[in-house]
């Protein structure tokens, strides 16, 4: 994973991993999520919406880095999936992380829990 400047345009810099849990399709973005690697989340968010699965997990235990198209990316997802019927789920927030959907009040509109375990419990 590059640890150099935030915000260079390698790709690398964010991995997605994507499983069925029961109801959930749970997502483990790994690395930096930003202007550069946005896309590499939306893409299966979106398409697990287009599948017809609206409880959405993310898990954020991995989530070095999150920037505005990042929170933009979930909101997005967020507001397909109410769109269904269902919601997204965000878990194991990291501090660096949490601060970004504390400052902007976004932690209001999604449900958000401390692990992933907490998050799978429908």
């Amino acid at each position: 994973m590059d640890r150099g400047t935030v915000g260079s345009a390698h790709r690398g810099r964010l991995e997605v991993g994507v499983r069925r849990v029961g109801g959930s399709t749970v997502f483990t973005p790994a690395g930096e999520l930003d202007h550069h690697t946005a896309d590499l989340l939306r893409e299966p968010l979106e398409q697990a919406v287009a599948d017809g699965v609206t409880r959405l997990v993310v898990d954020c235990s991995l989530l070095e880095f999150c920037d505005s198209t990042g929170l933009n990316v979930l909101l997005g997802a967020r507001l397909k999936a109410e769109a269904e019927g269902g919601g997204v789920h965000l878990a194991g927030m990291q501090p660096v992380v949490a601060r970004v959907f504390e400052i902007t009040g976004a932690e209001a509109v999604f449900t958000v829990h401390p692990t992933l375990d907490d998050a799978l419990v429908e």
